[in-house]
């Protein structure tokens, strides 16, 4: 199984069972169709090809631990897979308290070509099966098993024609259910598709990816000298800081005038190949992702997460690994200011970047076991202050160590000059 896990606790949003705070909606789940329905508010968004698991606990089946995987590519790892995340579940419920009395499964995939809803239901049955085999195995049940494709649901359990025809049943209007006026009552909103929040975080593509590519060879050809000259690696450290504020301040001043990809369009307008080719560069020595790091909240929030959102978006061909940078650093601002279900998938996106960017990864399961971001806030606070005196300037010496030198380099090569620099996160 190759794709990063998303594990939430119960805080991770609406529980729509019983969940034992006294200012929570508590809502009951009785069919098939309810429980369809309240998948993206437990998420925070449409899943797409997605095998998504939670966890159920008590009498009351309040639901407990929530997990996301991206559905397996061919059939030969279902197997795996199966086995995999039914252990990640029960194993991390136990860990967090207590282990689940039951658990229900999503398969979301809209179909491809000329395939209906139906056949990609009947498709992944065997996928569904192994599942449950797997749940059994390790004694906790799966109390149902759904597929959503193409706007309709299919029961893997229910053998009751009436309330589950082979044909499958309509998916609820979006916001007419009671899940959804409650998760409106509560402040909570679904933000679009996995795949939408997704498209506004991968790499650009075409002539514009090409012209990219091209500048991010000459400023890596220009910045490595610097970078490997302790007299000057200072300097690129200040220069990135600087830019990096200057094109802050750019976007602050120019608002996009809607959200999605027309925003998206509007800022990369904003960015010059050749000014987000030197940020991203310079971004890889991580004293400076620290204290771009800083910028987590208040004003400077909106405009920072435009920027690495941007940033990650030109990360293309060759530099695709370059990419885990801003997109930690915009999963960090997204749950920093709360918005968990996009800080989940910008981290996930940076794993899968660059598995063993350690920034990333403990980001991912702080957030994935509902610590509250508000320690780090405090950390990256006391650390602006100890540097507004010196600001502009980098401590050669205060380095954690660290600069991962940019170019066309193997992902092994990075690794180990990575090693060799220094162990800081």
């Amino acid at each position: 199984m190759t794709n990063n896990h998303e594990a939430h606790t119960p805080s991770d949003g609406p529980s729509p069972g019983p969940s034992g705070a006294a200012d929570a909606p508590r809502i009951t789940l009785r069919s098939p169709a309810e429980l369809a329905d309240a998948l993206p508010y437990m998420l925070g968004f449409h899943p797409t090809d997605s095998l998504v698991m939670v966890a159920v606990h008590g009498e009351g089946g309040r639901f407990g631990g929530r997990l996301r995987v991206g559905l397996p590519l061919t059939s030969a790892e279902w197997e795996d897979t199966a086995r995999q995340v039914a252990d990640c579940l029960i194993r991390g419920s136990v860990r967090r308290g207590s282990k689940p009395d039951g658990i229900i499964v999503f398969l979301c995939q809209d179909p491809c070509g000329d395939e209906g809803g139906q056949r990609v239901m009947t498709r992944l049955r065997p996928l569904a099966q192994r599942i449950r085999l797997a749940c059994g195995a390790l004694d906790v049940p799966v109390l149902e098993a759904l597929c959503l494709s193409a706007g309709r649901y299919w029961s893997y359990c229910c053998p009751d024609e009436r309330c589950c025809p082979a044909e499958g049943s309509a998916l609820a209007a979006p916001g007419t259910s009671v899940m959804a006026a409650a998760a409106t009552f509560a402040g909570l909103r679904v933000r679009g598709s996995l795949r939408e929040i997704e498209r506004r975080l991968i790499p650009l593509r075409g002539k514009v990816a090409e012209e990219m590519e091209g500048a991010l060879d000459r400023a890596a050809v220009a910045l490595v000298p610097k970078i490997l000259d302790g007299a000057t690696r200072e300097e690129v450290g200040a220069e990135t800081v600087l830019l990096a504020r200057a094109l802050m301040q750019r976007m602050t001043l120019a608002p996009p005038v809607e959200g999605g990809t027309r925003a998206d369009d509007w800022d990369d307008a904003l960015l010059g190949h050749e000014e987000a080719a030197s940020l991203i560069l310079g971004l890889q020595d991580r004293e400076i992702r620290d204290i771009a790091a800083e910028w987590m909240e208040d004003e400077e929030a909106a405009p920072a997460l435009r920027l690495w959102r941007a940033l990650a978006r030109r990360c293309v061909g060759a530099y695709a690994e370059h990419a885990a940078a801003p997109l930690t650093l915009a999963g960090w601002v997204s749950w920093s200011t709360g918005d968990e279900p996009t800080a989940r998938v910008a981290l996930g996106l940076a794993l899968r970047a660059d598995d063993e960017y350690r920034f990333a990864q403990l980001l991912h399961h702080a957030c994935n076991e509902g610590i509250d971001p508000e320690g780090l806030r405090q950390c990256l606070r006391e650390e602006r202050r100890r540097r507004e005196p010196r600001r502009g300037r980098l401590s050669a010496g205060s380095r954690r160590g660290s600069t991962r030198p940019p170019g066309r380099r193997s992902r092994t090569a990075r690794r180990e000059s990575g090693r060799t620099a220094g162990s800081g996160l």
